[in-house]
């Protein structure tokens, strides 16, 4: 069921953005693929501003997480796309061959990137570890392809070359015995983690990162004092 509705996502959006022509497809492409990485980079700083202002109880806590990364993305996508329209051109004239290729590959590129994005933010929601087919460790498009996967190495390649030094996507440091300060990507395992405990109605550390990984113990430096997921 998953693969379908992640099709469904991708030949939408690829035909809502084609309709707006090359020019417009490809500016489009753009503001999704920037709104898709700041919203990645700073959805949890948001979610924990969340739970201290506005309602920190268990339940809402786990729901912060995919109301904070899915809010920002639409409304930095929003926003970047209005800035655009003024400040841009609306229309380049170009072959017609060129126009069609040009087109189309923007507007495919866009469609993949949103349902890299949707299927990303699916783990932080709070449900079942398993549903309508999602698997973490699934490749969910088919069993062929990856695209949450594709899409948070990317944001962490992005992240380790253009934030600071400090601030790296996914790459919590741990402690290992005497050697410090690896990094170990684990966003897909450490949310389905935590969607393994809210189906059983606990809250454990497993959440913030701890636990054992080919039978060290491990700890993180840094834990989440909130139970969230510490990137």
């Amino acid at each position: 069921m998953i693969d379908i509705l992640l099709l469904l996502i991708f030949a939408i959006v690829t035909w809502c953005v084609a309709s707006e022509g090359a020019w417009g497809a490809g500016l489009t492409c753009l503001c999704i693929l920037c709104g898709g990485l700041l919203a990645m980079n700073f959805f949890e700083p948001v979610a924990n501003m969340l739970e201290r202002n506005v309602s920190s109880s268990i339940a809402w806590r786990y729901r912060w997480d995919s109301i904070s990364l899915v809010g920002q993305f639409a409304v930095y996508t929003f926003l970047l796309r209005m800035a655009t329209a003024h400040l841009t051109p609306n229309f380049l004239q170009m072959q017609l061959t060129l126009y069609a290729v040009y087109r189309w590959t923007a507007a495919a590129l866009a469609g993949y990137i949103t349902m890299a994005f949707l299927l990303t933010a699916l783990h932080t929601t709070p449900l079942p570890r398993e549903f309508i087919g999602f698997t973490p460790e699934r490749a969910n498009l088919f069993g062929f392809a990856a695209p949450d996967r594709q899409w948070l190495g990317f944001t962490q390649y992005v992240s380790e070359r253009v934030f600071r030094k400090n601030h790296i996507f996914d790459g919590p440091r741990f402690t290992i015995g005497q050697q410090t300060n690896d990094v170990w990507p684990s966003f897909p395992i450490r949310y389905a983690s935590r969607r393994d405990e809210i189906a059983a109605g606990g809250v454990g550390s497993s959440a913030s990162g701890g636990g054992t990984k080919g039978g060290l113990k491990i700890q993180p430096t840094n834990p989440s004092p909130t139970g969230r997921p510490d990137f």
